[in-house]
């Protein structure tokens, strides 16, 4: 079993985060056998200035027999905005789609909360034992649900978006995800491995994911300004959103 995050960013950063990122880590534990998958050493814990404050970014990454990559990213900028990222990549002999969420804090409020299983297919539709899974769930009621940015035509039917407003709401998040997690994980290791000649297809979805994903000028802009262009596109390309090859 690899080592998990250490504690030293997820123990300083807002609450629901630490509460998602453990859940996350629980669900994995929970369904898949997990081993390590290693990123550029220089890109594993990284730390910068973004407008005179300190930014931390701290990245684990693994592998299972259904994933390539599994990626949990914790940043931190200095006390005012706290980030989690994560990203399932599946390996191109498994049909299965992508699953992503966000949680950003700003100023001890949760500004965006996102998470989604993205289809990968070329009608872009998520497998029917996906959305009869996904329709099962409860109904959930978010005061403030957001909207997607324009290059997010890659997200499902079910992705959910919001702002949560309190407490409830954010452990109603949480536990979304973590439904969206469970039925992925058992999706996974239920589906049969393709043949060679059937991963075209596959490859080509999860490129067009990768490639919108790139498309987000807002976490771009971020690294450029505390690491610059160069390193930015590195980042964006080698550990959010590497193309499977």
């Amino acid at each position: 079993m690899p080592d998990l995050i250490p504690p030293s960013i997820r123990e300083q950063q807002h609450p629901l985060i630490r509460q998602l990122s453990d859940r996350i880590e629980s669900v994995w534990q929970q369904y898949l056998d997990l081993s390590p998958y290693d990123l550029p050493a220089d890109l594993g814990y990284v730390e910068g200035k973004l407008e005179g404050e300190r930014l931390v970014i701290q990245n684990r990454c693994y592998q299972t027999p259904q994933f390539r990559k599994l990626h949990l990213e914790l940043a931190r900028v200095g006390n005012t905005l706290d980030i989690l990222h994560c990203v399932m990549f599946p390996r191109p002999s498994y049909a299965l789609p992508m699953f992503g969420t966000d949680l950003v804090a700003g100023r001890g409020q949760i500004s965006a909360a996102i998470v989604d299983l993205s289809p990968v297919s070329e009608n872009y539709a998520l497998p029917e034992s996906y959305q009869s899974a996904l329709r099962s769930l409860p109904r959930l009621e978010f005061a403030q649900p957001r909207d997607l940015p324009g290059w997010g035509n890659i997200f499902s039917q079910f992705c959910l978006f919001v702002r949560p407003t309190d407490e409830a709401e954010g452990d109603q998040f949480v536990q979304r995800v973590a439904d969206f997690l469970s039925i992925h994980c058992q999706q996974a290791i239920a589906t049969p491995a393709l043949t060679r000649e059937q991963q075209a297809g596959v490859l080509a979805g999860q490129q067009r994911y990768c490639l919108q994903q790139q498309q987000n000028d807002k976490t771009r802009r971020v690294l450029e300004k505390a690491f610059g262009a160069d390193w930015a596109e590195r980042y964006m390309t080698t550990v959010l959103f590497d193309l499977p090859v």
